[in-house]
């Protein structure tokens, strides 16, 4: 089956590689029909992960169900089914209390937690941007889809990830109706953490960037768009709500935060999300950041290196902030948001700029990582339909 792997930095090949096929009897085998590219994925196309060469990569998946396991109950061959990043078994202690991001099983490391498709430290899992993808524990793992599948995949995707972690962001940040909440990058994650919290009702919604279109996606939603070249977002904020800043906020930018210039800065995007929201306000940090960052040391620093970021936790506790951080557990919205979905309430797939046949996965790549002007989201299509 022809796979998208990862053959070094900012090198990625589209060719033939071992076919998935079912290995336990929960496993499920899927035929991938839309499959995205992650802002997650540029971690590692651009050599700022220990992802070993030879892998495929993608953990957006959505397909249809070809083949089940012995084991197998619920899920059945033909069902349309989007799956979570996360791996996980549903019995473990941390899958018991739905936190299936950290999931103990699917992890081989015994000192960690959480395991995704095609993604480093994350367990052995192949990634989805291939013609088929093994699904392990698919009864727990996939969820199944309506009679509108196939037509609204573009939406549907979006449950992989991006839409229950930007959905997350908010949950974490307490985002309530009439709320003013702030977005810190415009991101297919910052777009959807916008998007999600303009869904639970808040009153207004900035959203904090520099790329042009990514902030004119942001403004179709009905959000405020700050351009960051040109504005300080929390002056922007605080002088809108009488200098007391919004009521909560959502960071999804990550380690890799930059200014206009290019400047990397892995706290500037925190540090401005402490600044924005108010006392007592809750800020919730969706954006990727890791405890080692080897090209952090060229890029920013030695302690960066090892995940250690001049961070204003000092004001941050003098404000009576809360901080919810991490990958989301995206089961624990996704069923919530697929219907929202299908009742034509939520359309996710506004973020999608592209839609490409698998074997322009190259390219792809090459234009989302150079934040080419309107590649705000990348979806491929393995079986060459869209």
């Amino acid at each position: 089956m022809k796979a998208a792997v990862y053959e070094g930095p900012r090198t990625v090949t589209v060719k033939d590689v071992p076919d998935a096929k079912i290995e336990h009897p929960c496993d499920i085998l899927v035929r991938i029909t839309t499959t995205n590219i992650c802002g997650s994925d540029l971690h590692v196309y651009e050599g700022r992960t220990s992802f070993e060469t030879g892998r495929s990569m993608g953990h957006e998946n959505l397909g249809e169900v070809v083949e089940t396991g012995s084991a197998v109950r619920k899920v059945q061959v033909g069902d349309y089914v989007v799956l979570p990043f996360n791996v996980a078994c549903g019995f473990c202690k941390q899958c018991e209390r739905g936190m299936t991001n950290y999931c103990l099983t699917m992890q081989p490391e015994p000192a960690m937690a959480g395991a995704a498709y095609g993604f480093a430290e994350m367990g052995p899992y192949e990634g989805g941007q291939a013609e088929y993808l093994r699904v392990p524990y698919g009864d727990f793992n996939a969820l199944r889809l309506g009679e509108d599948a196939v037509e609204r995949q573009k939406d549907y995707v979006m449950l992989a990830d991006v839409f229950p972690t930007g959905y997350h962001a908010t949950e974490m940040a307490d985002v309530g109706p009439g709320d003013q909440t702030i977005v810190y990058g415009a991101g297919p994650v910052g777009l959807m953490a916008a998007y999600s919290a303009i869904l639970r009702g808040a009153g207004r919604v900035w959203v904090a960037d520099h790329q042009p279109d990514r902030l004119r996606k942001a403004e179709e939603i009905g959000a405020l768009a700050i351009d960051t070249s040109a504005e300080d977002p929390a002056e922007v904020v605080k002088e809108a709500t009488l200098g007391l800043g919004a009521d909560n906020g959502c960071e999804c930018v990550g380690y890799q935060a930059h200014d206009p210039g290019g400047q990397e800065d892995a706290a500037l995007t925190l540090n401005g999300l402490i600044d924005s929201v108010r006392f007592t306000g809750s800020l919730g940090v969706v954006g990727v950041f890791l405890p080692e960052d080897p090209g952090g040391a060229e890029a920013q620093g030695e302690q960066e290196a090892r995940g250690r970021i001049p961070f204003d936790y000092g004001l941050m506790w003098f404000k009576g902030q809360r901080m919810g951080t991490g990958q989301a557990p995206v089961k624990r919205y996704n069923r919530a948001l697929r219907d929202l979905i299908a009742s034509g309430r939520a359309e996710p797939g506004f973020v999608v700029s592209h839609e490409l046949p698998l074997a322009e996965a190259p390219s792809a790549y090459e234009h989302f990582d150079r934040r080419d002007e309107g590649w705000t989201k990348v979806v491929l299509h393995p079986d060459g339909h869209h």
